[in-house]
């Protein structure tokens, strides 16, 4: 199976990648009601490191460790080496369109597991990756407009 999901970004290439290398990003980034809490992961990944985290999708616990594999200002690879399916890899790419404007292309190919309970699990991940990919570019849009950082409570920030 593969999904592409891409949306542009109005802040330069290197403060996409910079956004993307921070391990709390994902948090951040992760729509409600899923629940991400990390265990085990550097506050900035690079090439070698691996991310151990829970995914909550409502009452189900998801464990997933990913590697963090070809990192470059370009971009990077997470890829499963634990978790829900039989194998998934996430290539984020960073393409520049200009110095104020990136182009972020999430790519992911997975297989699902061939099992009574992982394999719905995975279908129905599967089948919100749109919905999951479309809040990510949202909220990525929405905190790197605020420089970064998530906007203050009350405060609105039109990022088009």
């Amino acid at each position: 199976m593969r999904f592409k999901y891409l949306f542009r970004v109005q802040a330069p290439q290197a403060a996409v990648a910079d956004f993307h290398s921070r391990s709390a990003s994902m948090g951040a980034i992760t729509p409600p009601p899923l629940i991400v809490r990390v265990h085990a992961a550097p506050e900035r990944l690079s090439d070698g490191d691996t991310m151990d985290f829970t995914l909550w999708a409502g009452p189900i616990p998801l464990r997933w460790t990913a590697a963090i594999e070809d990192v470059s200002p370009d971009g990077f690879v997470d890829r499963q080496m634990r978790g829900p399916f039989a194998s998934w890899a996430h290539r984020h790419r960073f393409v520049r369109v200009d110095e104020q404007t990136t182009d972020v292309v999430d790519e992911v190919e997975a297989e699902l597991k061939r099992h009574p309970f992982w394999w719905p699990v995975g279908a129905l991940m599967w089948a919100g990756m749109p919905l999951l990919f479309a809040y990510r570019g949202w909220k990525t849009k929405r905190i790197l407009a605020a420089g970064g950082q998530e906007p203050a409570i009350g405060r609105e920030t039109d990022t088009g």
